[in-house]
C-alpha cells in the first residue's frame, strides 16, 4: 500500500468520525429540545399579583400533591398580565374582575376567556383621619383609583355614602367627569389601583381593597367608612386565558378546582383579605 493511499484512508476516517459525531450533537440537541419543551408542556404558567401570591402559592403546593406542576409569576401592575398572557408566555393569569377584563379588551382587542373565577373581595371608604362620613370636612382630599373601571366602582360607592351623586347612578364605568354633584367639594386625586392602600396615609378618605391594606399594613382592613353591598359576582377574580389556548391533560381546569375547594386555601384567603371582607363567587 502506498503513502499516498494510506493517507487518504486516514483522511476518510477522520471525515466519517467527524460527520458521525456532528449527527450524535444534533441527535443530542434534537433529543434535550425534545424533553425541554415535554417539561414546559408539563407545567402550567399562571400570571399573579402581589395580594394573591401566598394563597396561590399554597393552591400550587395542593396541586403538586396531585401531580400537577404550577409555576407562578408575580406581576406588581395590572397592565403586564395581560400583555404577558397575549405574548404566550404564560398560560393564564388570576389577577382581574369581569369589568377590567371587558375594558382592556376593547380597548386592546386582546382574544382571551375565562377559564374559571375566583373570590371576590368587598371594598370600602377608609380613613386614618375620621371616623365617620359626616366627619369629612368641606375639601376633603379623596383617593380614588385611575383606571377607568375600578374608578367606576369607587365613585358607585362615594355615591352610596351620599358623598356625592353621578349623572347614571347605575354606571360602574363613571368617571370623575361623570359626578353631578358634590356637596363637600371633595378633592379627588387618582393614583393607580394597587397604590390606593399607601395613599390613604396622605388623604382624608380613600377608596381601598382590604388585601392591599393588609399587605401595606397601614390600616384594619374591617375599619371601613362603608363598605359596598355586593354579592354577585361581577368583581370576581378570573383566571383568564387566551382563546386558542388547549389545556393539556385539564392541568388548568383541575387547578382551578383545587383552588375553589381546598380548606388551605380558603383559611389563605381569610388570612389575606380578612375574614368576612370575601365570598366565594363560584358558588
Amino acid at each position: 500500500m502506498t503513502q499516498q493511499s494510506t493517507a487518504s484512508q486516514n483522511q476518510k476516517r477522520k471525515l466519517w468520525i467527524i460527520i458521525a459525531s456532528v449527527i450524535v450533537v444534533v441527535a443530542a440537541l434534537a433529543i434535550y429540545k425534545y424533553i425541554h419543551k415535554q417539561n414546559q408542556d408539563d407545567v402550567l404558567t399562571i400570571g399573579i399579583n402581589t395580594p394573591t401570591a401566598k394563597t396561590m402559592g399554597i393552591a400550587v403546593e395542593e396541586a403538586k400533591k396531585q401531580g400537577i406542576n404550577v409555576k407562578l409569576v408575580e406581576f406588581s401592575d395590572w397592565n403586564t398580565p395581560n400583555i404577558t398572557l397575549e405574548h404566550g408566555d404564560i398560560d393564564a393569569n388570576y389577577f382581574q374582575h369581569r369589568p377590567y377584563l371587558d375594558n382592556t379588551t376593547k380597548e386592546r382587542g386582546y382574544k382571551f376567556k375565562i377559564a374559571g373565577e375566583g373570590s371576590s373581595t368587598h371594598v370600602g371608604l377608609y380613613s386614618k383621619k375620621y371616623k365617620s362620613l359626616n366627619d369629612l370636612p368641606q375639601n376633603a382630599k379623596a383617593v380614588v383609583p385611575n383606571d377607568p373601571v375600578n374608578q367606576g366602582r369607587a365613585l358607585l360607592l362615594f355615591q352610596q355614602a351620599k358623598l356625592i351623586t353621578l349623572k347614571d347612578p347605575d354606571n360602574y364605568l363613571s368617571s370623575l367627569k361623570d359626578i353631578q354633584s358634590n356637596p363637600k367639594n371633595l378633592q379627588f386625586i387618582e393614583v393607580e389601583g394597587p397604590q390606593t392602600a399607601r395613599a390613604l396615609s396622605d388623604a382624608d378618605v380613600a377608596f381601598g381593597y382590604p388585601n392591599y391594606l393588609i399587605l401595606a399594613k397601614n390600616h384594619d382592613p374591617h375599619d371601613a367608612l362603608i363598605f359596598d353591598p355586593a354579592t354577585g359576582n361581577r368583581y370576581a377574580l378570573l383566571f383568564i386565558t387566551r382563546d386558542n389556548y388547549v389545556d393539556k391533560n385539564q392541568k388548568l381546569e383541575k387547578f382551578i378546582h383545587i383552588f375553589q375547594t381546598s380548606a388551605k386555601v380558603r383559611a389563605s384567603i381569610d388570612e389575606d383579605s380578612g375574614h368576612d371582607l370575601w365570598y366565594a363567587s363560584w358558588k
